[in-house]
């Protein structure tokens, strides 16, 4: 299975990279373009907006054709757009780039995860998902310090050359693939949006909101959280522990997945992370708080699939839309955390109080999740448009 999935995992780890690096080099790209730091960050803000757009809207028309060519036209506008982003002249023409780059890691990002769900068996779809995500957290946890030791050492526009080849690699290995891509099932973009008037899937994507605040949110502010709490000496050991956590979460959950259900791994793993969550609040230890550090990454990263598999069970047709919204909100509400994070320090809040925001974040999540597990997670079936088979 990892062997016909590896194409669409290192799109995703391209993906993964370019959602985060920017943060990490604002200050010189805003040296770069002679504008404020707050004027690149809204570079971030408009890469998440365009992502969240895209993927519900406009993954099933270009899916309708060919799969092939709604990743080939998702890669296209990925790479294209941070190519610009490299070469931007100016703030205009860098924030409208980082449209082009939201544009098709939203598309990106829902066609991949409902086409590796559609390459495998039933049985095998929890691991499929998980090999997605595991993309996703290993470009945000390995290659975004690697893009900020680029841009330290040769600049910011290195750095983003760094995402424009590996996007470009994914680009031949997505194309260079023999096999024809599994048909997706197509439905109108007005039942798309239908979808979100479903209880079920209305819970889920609140849910991926309110983790995306509590787990992607929080780790923006790790150093300082660190820092302010005495342990600045083991700010890099935390962000590692957080790394390698998330990593090792998204790797291993599949097989679990598969074998007990997403009904009762989600409660699991979200418990987990309000667990981490209150011992960062009420405790300095450091060996603590460096597992603590790891099981966040690990649960923050591992409920991607988990709540997935459950939103799209006996929603094959749906599956890519339900994707979409969820990784929409995901990335929307890590948009909205480390904002919420922002407004917090600027009234006075101290770093090392973020913990207790979060954990309070975190148990709306639980309550959210286990609302949805009991809901029974049901929604009327909606006919695709077209069905076809896929072309080469």
């Amino acid at each position: 299975m990892i062997r016909r999935l590896w194409p669409l995992v290192a799109a995703t780890v391209a993906l993964g990279i370019d959602a985060y690096v920017l943060a990490g080099v604002l200050p010189r790209i805003a040296d770069s373009l002679l504008v404020s730091v707050a004027a690149v960050g809204l570079g971030v803000s408009a890469f998440t907006g365009a992502y969240a757009f895209s993927g519900p809207l406009l993954s099933g028309p270009l899916v309708a054709g060919s799969t092939r060519r709604a990743l080939a036209v998702a890669l296209i506008l990925f790479n294209l757009g941070n190519l610009v982003t490299a070469l931007a002249p100016g703030i205009a023409v860098f924030l409208a780039s980082r449209v082009v780059a939201g544009l098709g890691a939203g598309v990106l990002t829902a066609v991949a995860t409902a086409t590796a769900a559609a390459m495998v068996a039933d049985h095998e779809r929890g691991r499929a998902m998980a090999m997605v995500t595991f993309g996703l957290s290993t470009g945000t946890v390995a290659g975004v310090p690697v893009g900020m030791l680029i841009g330290q050492w040769a600049g910011w526009r290195w750095t983003m050359g760094l995402v424009v080849l590996i996007g470009i690699v994914s680009m031949v290995a997505v194309l260079a693939r023999r096999e024809p891509y599994p048909a997706i099932a197509v439905v109108r973009i007005s039942e798309n949006l239908r979808l979100l008037r479903t209880s079920s899937i209305a819970t889920g994507v609140l849910s991926a909101f309110v983790l995306g605040v509590a787990s992607l949110g929080l780790y923006t502010y790790l150093v300082p959280m660190a820092q302010d709490r005495d342990l600045g000496g083991w700010a890099f050991a935390l962000v590692w522990a957080w790394g390698v956590g998330g990593v090792l979460g998204s790797a291993l959950i599949g097989r679990p997945l598969d074998r007990w259900g997403s009904r009762r791994l989600l409660p699991l793993v979200v418990a987990v992370l309000v667990v981490t969550l209150a011992a960062l609040t009420w405790t300095d230890l450091v060996p603590v708080w460096i597992v603590a550090t790891a099981l966040w990454g690990a649960a923050g990263w591992a409920s991607v699939p988990v709540l997935q598999h459950l939103l799209v069970r006996d929603r094959g047709r749906q599956a890519m839309a339900i994707i979409a919204f969820q990784m929409a909100a995901m990335y929307l509400g890590s948009a909205a955390g480390a904002a919420l994070g922002g407004r917090l320090l600027d009234t006075g809040v101290s770093a090392g109080a973020l913990p207790a925001w979060a954990f309070g974040v975190a148990v709306i999540g639980l309550l959210s999740t286990l609302v949805l597990v009991r809901s029974g997670s049901s929604t009327v079936a909606v006919e695709p448009v077209e069905e076809r088979c896929e072309q080469r």
